[in-house]
C-alpha cells in the first residue's frame, strides 16, 4: 500500500504557481478595507432643525447657528456607524422641503431595522399604496439624507439592489457592514443589553461585553433591556418609533439572490 500511495501521489502531485506561498502570507497581512476611512467623503448641510442634506463625495460641511451643533453629532454618529460601533442615529434630520407623499415614503423606510431589508414594493403596500412601487423608488432615490434614513435597506422584490443615490458598490457595502455589525450588547457586570452606539454601550468594558441576536434572546439569560437606547424586538426604527403591524415584515440577510453577494 505504501508503494501504491506513493505512485498516486506522484501521479496527482499539483504544484502550486510560483509565488502562491508569499502572495497568500501578503493578503493574509493585508487589513480589510475599512469604511470609517470613507468618513471624509461624506457631507452634511444642517438647519436649525436639524440635517437637511447628506451629501457623498467632493465638497465641504453647511451649517450656521444650532445647525454647527448637529452636523458634528452626525459626523461623529456617521463615523461610529462606518466603524460598525453604532446601529441606529438620534440626529434629528429636517424633511421640511420634502413632499407628502416622500415624507411618508421616507418614514416608513426608517422602520425597516438595522440589518434587515425590504423591497420597494412591499413599502408600497405599507404606506396604503400598493400600486406606487415605482414611486416609491423615485422618492428613495430622491432621499436628502441617505444613510440617516436607510434607503439602502429598500431593494427589488427580485432581490437585486435598485438605484441608490451613493451608487452600487457603497449600498453592497453598507449592507455588509449591517450584517456583520453586533445589533445589541450586554454588560456582564449590570445585566443590561443595549443598542450598539447606546452611551451605556460605549462604557462597557471589553472584558464584560457580551453579544445578543435580540432582546428575546437576552431576556432568556438574564439580562434587561437598557431604559435609555430603550432596545426592543419588534422593528423599531433608527429614531426609536415602533413600526407598525402589518403583513409585510422587512426579510433579513440571505433570503433574497441578490443578498447572497454578502456572504
Amino acid at each position: 500500500m505504501d508503494r501504491t500511495d506513493a505512485t498516486l501521489r506522484e501521479l496527482f502531485a499539483v504544484q502550486p504557481p510560483a509565488g502562491l506561498d508569499r502572495r497568500l502570507r501578503a493578503a493574509l497581512r493585508e487589513e480589510p478595507r475599512a469604511l470609517d476611512a470613507l468618513i471624509d467623503r461624506f457631507h452634511v448641510e444642517a438647519s436649525e432643525r436639524g440635517i437637511a442634506r447628506l451629501l457623498y463625495g467632493r465638497g465641504r460641511d453647511v451649517a450656521a447657528g444650532r445647525g454647527r451643533r448637529h452636523a458634528e453629532q452626525a459626523r461623529h454618529e456617521l463615523a461610529e456607524y462606518l466603524a460598525g460601533r453604532r446601529t441606529f442615529f438620534t440626529v434629528p434630520v429636517d424633511l421640511a422641503g420634502v413632499a407628502a407623499f416622500q415624507d411618508q415614503v421616507l418614514a416608513e423606510a426608517r422602520r425597516i431595522p438595522f440589518g434587515e431589508v425590504s423591497s420597494y414594493a412591499a413599502l408600497a403596500r405599507r404606506i396604503g399604496h400598493p400600486r406606487a412601487a415605482r414611486a416609491v423608488g423615485n422618492a428613495l432615490g430622491a432621499n436628502p439624507v441617505p444613510v440617516l434614513v436607510p434607503c439602502h435597506r429598500v431593494i427589488r422584490g427580485d432581490g437585486t439592489w435598485g438605484h441608490y443615490a451613493f451608487g452600487p458598490a457603497l449600498k453592497t457595502r453598507l449592507l455588509a457592514l449591517e450584517r456583520s455589525t453586533p445589533l445589541l450588547v450586554g454588560s456582564t457586570s449590570t445585566r443590561i443589553v443595549c443598542r450598539r452606539g447606546c452611551r451605556n454601550e460605549q462604557r462597557i468594558g471589553e472584558s464584560r461585553r457580551v453579544v445578543f441576536a435580540s432582546v428575546a434572546d437576552a431576556a432568556g439569560v438574564g439580562y434587561r433591556p437598557c431604559e435609555v437606547c430603550r432596545p426592543r424586538d419588534d422593528a423599531a426604527c433608527s429614531c426609536g418609533n415602533t413600526a407598525r403591524s402589518c403583513g409585510d415584515t422587512a426579510v433579513s440577510y440571505g433570503d433574497t439572490a441578490a443578498l447572497a453577494l454578502l456572504r
